[in-house]
């Protein structure tokens, strides 16, 4: 009996322990971001084509920010919406090229909730850095299934589809079977499930509807009997396959149990890139018009936001990072934050912030300019500076510090109506307030990309991608800005095309040209790189010629490097 009696009080304790750690549980975390979906791809925002009765109900049933801003291409808003940053300050200046890479000191959501006991995964894009220390493992996700670079298909793992895609799980490539949208939710809830009984935060970053546009027939069809257009027709079929997604998601946290203790966002990173409904806003992607920077912005939170709540004040994806911390009490590194916390807005404690200031700026190089392409907006004035002058030879071209545009908001939401004109008092504030703050965020890392580390214990060997981390100039990769850490011998292997008839290996490091003879259909090779930091060029050229230009006699690729030997 004894015996009995001291099994039953441990059962007992163990049980109120248990009830005990459910109820000072924080709050799980959910963060849905799709990729190219604009703000009018959802019915409740007046898109009667569109089929989205999942997301249409989690907007009635929550919250919809109404002016939800992002950055107007995707890297940008990813780096703000993990740091609560301008994507300026983390060191990623757009979204390839060179320029999608986030220095690996700054602290993410994942690395602020792990620390404080959460379990973090993400499933999907991450678009911060292919790299270490870039990588979503050595930013605080302890699981991952994402694919590499911007999107399916690019490289580094060229060829790859949508169907059945090459992908990287926890830096492990693996072939998955199925269609990506569906196995990135897949490996969510298995997630979820697995780590139900501890507070988790799930990243859902998915790809979809970026192109290439693909996704099942039975998706596209009806769309096609609408009368719309191709490309719509796959774009919303992509969108309803997230939508069908996203319901069964909430289904499972029901079914689990654990909805009530899960804040769920539901966001979208940018406008749509082809041209199609967007709710009567201005511009698309890339666009820093309303139509290329208002985004969806949706959140449930079931006992702490009311139903049916339509927010109209002016919030931003830098905002994310200092709300969920405010809601779980997770407090933050002595950084420069950009965002503030929602949750005071969420209580109805405040409403609106009067005096604030929100900044956007979006171009293709990796020297940022003043006023090019960029806007800051206020409670009713935005002023736009260059709109559409995406690349710096756009702005070079026809860029001019006086090709500005002030819209009234409040009386003109579909920025019609130029008043820069009549308010040159307003114009010359908002123009003072961008300039500081653009020197600002140029101060923090003088818009140096995260760093491309070789030689490293955490990541042997390295691919080194031209598309996605090349140093550009002049439209073409110059090669990499990178830090070797150890002295050593490395073996690198050229990713070129068969037969190229090329049959020497060139590599060019700290002021030296080095060059092995090599089979011109794999070229592969042993060089001795010293540490230190510099340009690393490496490209195939026939033995005996002199290369001329880049690209004129000699053929570059991405390059695997190995260490071997310290």
């Amino acid at each position: 009996m004894r015996n009995f009696s001291s099994v039953l009080i441990c059962l007992l304790v163990g049980v109120s322990l248990e009830l005990r750690a459910a109820e000072e549980k924080s709050p799980n975390i959910i963060i849905v971001l799709s990729d190219d979906q604009g703000w009018g791809d959802v019915g409740v925002h007046g898109n009667d084509a569109i089929q989205t009765p999942a997301l249409d109900a989690f907007s009635r049933g929550g919250v919809d920010f109404r002016r939800f801003y992002t950055s107007p291409v995707c890297s940008p808003t990813r780096a703000s919406l993990m740091t609560g940053r301008y994507y300026y300050r983390t060191g990623v200046l757009h979204t390839s090229r060179g320029g999608a890479k986030m220095h690996g000191d700054e602290e993410t959501l994942a690395e602020a909730l792990g620390s404080h006991g959460y379990k973090t995964g993400i499933f999907g894009k991450w678009h911060l850095g292919d790299t270490y220390p870039m990588r979503p493992s050595d930013q605080g996700f302890a699981e991952s299934l994402i694919h590499k670079s911007g999107g399916i298909g690019q490289s580094p793992d060229h060829p790859n589809r949508y169907f059945n895609p090459k992908l990287w799980r926890n830096g492990e490539p693996v072939t998955s079977s199925g269609y990506c949208t569906d196995l990135f939710f897949d490996d969510a809830l298995s997630f979820i499930e697995r780590n139900q009984r501890h507070p988790f935060f799930v990243y859902l970053a998915l790809n979809a509807p970026h192109t290439p546009l693909e996704i099942a027939e039975r998706y596209v069809a009806p769309y096609r009997a609408k009368g719309l257009d191709e490309s719509t027709s796959k774009v919303y079929g992509m969108v309803q396959n997230i939508d069908e997604n996203f319901g069964r998601l909430l289904r499972r946290l029901d079914t689990l149990g654990i909805r009530e203790e899960t804040v769920v966002f539901f966001l979208g990173d940018n406008g749509p890139q082809q041209r199609r409904f967007n709710g009567g806003l201005r511009g698309r992607k890339s666009s820093v018009f309303e139509g290329g920077i208002r985004s969806l912005g949706l959140m449930q939170w079931p006992g702490h936001t009311r139903a049916g709540t339509a927010l109209v004040e002016r919030v931003a994806h830098i905002d994310l990072f200092p709300t969920v911390l405010d809601i779980v009490g997770v407090p933050t590194k002595e950084r420069k934050l950009d965002g503030i916390s929602l949750l005071p807005l969420l209580s109805g404690q405040a409403r609106g912030h009067a005096e604030r200031f929100l900044f956007f700026q979006c171009h293709r190089g990796l020297t940022p300019t003043k006023y090019q392409n960029a806007a800051i907006l206020g409670e009713r004035w935005k002023l736009v500076m260059n709109e559409g002058q995406f690349s710096n030879e756009d702005f070079q071209a026809g860029g001019t510090f006086g090709d500005i545009m002030l819209y009234d908001l409040e009386q003109d939401p579909g920025e019609l109506i130029n008043r820069s004109g009549v308010n040159s008092h307003v114009v010359s504030d908002l123009l003072k307030r961008y300039d500081q703050w653009f020197d600002d965020v140029k101060m923090s890392r003088n818009f140096t990309p995260g760093k491309l580390v070789v030689g490293s214990k955490e990541e042997n060997p390295v691919r080194l991608c031209r598309y996605q981390d090349g140093h550009f100039v002049g439209g073409y990769s110059q090669g990499w800005d990178i830090e070797v850490l150890r002295t050593g011998r490395y073996k690198i292997e050229v990713k070129v095309p068969k037969a190229i008839g090329l049959n020497r290996l060139f590599l060019s490091w700290q002021d030296q040209v080095l060059s092995r003879s090599v089979d011109d259909s794999n070229p592969t090779a042993q060089f001795l790189l010293r540490e230190g930091m510099g340009r690393l060029e490496i490209w195939a050229q026939e033995d005996g010629n002199i290369r001329i230009r880049h690209g004129d006699n000699s053929v570059t690729g991405d390059a695997i490097l190995t260490l071997l030997e310290d």
